[in-house]
């Protein structure tokens, strides 16, 4: 079982940054990946970025350039370093665990975290 636990969302200015992090518990799997995804009202839940064993690293053309995925393997955790916001990031962020290849749908995540709130006005 793998516990997941976002932090860092809050508020900024258009333009500003934020840094999302993600506490992971319980991860023994041999190969995985982990997903950063987001979700605004009305919307449907969007992978954003994400990295897998190989350290292989993939964003999404909405964030890509803007925003940086990182691991700290030695504290478990995950970063989303969030740069030149904008109105349209305003959402609820994710972090996710899938113990098989990278994907954009979130039907391939096994496990999520609660999310963190990020608005930028």
């Amino acid at each position: 079982h793998v516990q997941l636990v976002e932090s860092g969302g809050g508020s900024a200015q258009v333009g500003g940054s934020l840094r999302l992090s993600c506490e992971v518990r319980g991860s023994t799997y041999p190969s995985w990946c982990y997903g950063w995804f987001r979700q605004s009202t009305g919307k449907q839940r969007e992978g954003i970025a994400n990295i897998d064993t190989d350290g292989r690293i993939t964003y999404a053309d909405s964030v890509m350039g803007r925003f940086t995925l990182s691991r700290d393997t030695a504290k478990n955790r995950l970063f989303l370093q969030m740069n030149s916001l904008r109105p349209e990031d305003t959402a609820m962020y994710f972090c996710a665990f899938s113990s098989s290849n990278c994907a954009w749908s979130e039907d391939a995540f096994n496990y999520w975290g609660p999310g963190t709130q990020v608005t930028v006005s």
